[in-house]
């Protein structure tokens, strides 16, 4: 049997965060969910705690608040749409890594699970300015010394129904979703298969680091 594990997830009232935390709360090897969050979720659930964190770049307020979990799940993150690179570096690199070396400094033993995206630009040269931000952050994510650091790259992700975050956008072309999986099987998932596939790393580990659709896919079957 496995061993019931903690879980720390960021970005619970964006859609992707809400979504791999409805897996979380459903998953029976997980024993509790503590959300970082901005602004109240505004739910409450036997396994779950919540911390508010008004600014992500001060995080004082977390010191002797994250021992003893076993997993951080970074689902927090912007659109670069309509940014500059130096405002969109700020929010996604310097954010994410300035989070991610606060954690380790409480709790060196835990993974780290990045929601980065399809494409990302592991060379940090490319023409995209988003996926050589993404890759940027993957990579120096890896350098630290959690005891695993996985980065995923989802695709287009159809949303879990009856979920309040969902993007509006998604009502729209969620039909597209059988298409895809069709034609370009490789390029699509649903949120709780991406969500089951976290928390699968965060049980049992997994061979690669960067995590490509056919990987979520798998790792999603459990």
């Amino acid at each position: 049997m496995n061993k019931k594990i903690k879980v720390i997830l960021t970005g619970a009232t964006g859609m992707v965060g809400e979504g791999v935390m409805h897996e979380c709360l459903q998953h029976p090897d997980i024993e509790e969910v503590l959300i970082i969050n901005r602004k109240p979720y505004g739910v409450s659930h036997p396994k779950l705690r919540e911390l508010l964190l008004p600014d992500f770049f001060e995080l004082s307020s977390l010191k002797g608040k994250l021992e003893g979990y076993d997993a951080c799940l970074f689902c927090l993150g912007v659109s670069s749409v309509g940014m500059k690179e130096p405002e969109y570096t700020r929010l996604t690199y310097t954010l994410t890594l300035h989070f991610a070396e606060e954690l380790l400094r409480q709790n060196k033993t835990m993974t780290f699970s990045y929601i980065s995206g399809k494409s990302t630009d592991s060379t940090e040269k490319g023409k995209m300015m988003w996926a050589r931000v993404k890759g940027k952050t993957e990579n120096d994510l890896m350098k630290l010394s959690f005891q695993g650091v996985y980065a995923f790259r989802p695709g287009f992700m159809k949303p879990t129904p009856g979920l309040r975050n969902t993007l509006p956008a998604y009502k729209y072309i969620s039909w597209m979703y059988p298409f895809l999986k069709l034609i370009l099987p490789n390029t699509a998932t649903t949120l709780a298969e991406l969500g089951q596939a976290m928390i699968q790393v965060s049980l049992k580990g997994y061979e690669k680091q960067v995590i490509e659709v056919k990987d979520i896919l798998v790792l999603a079957k459990g």
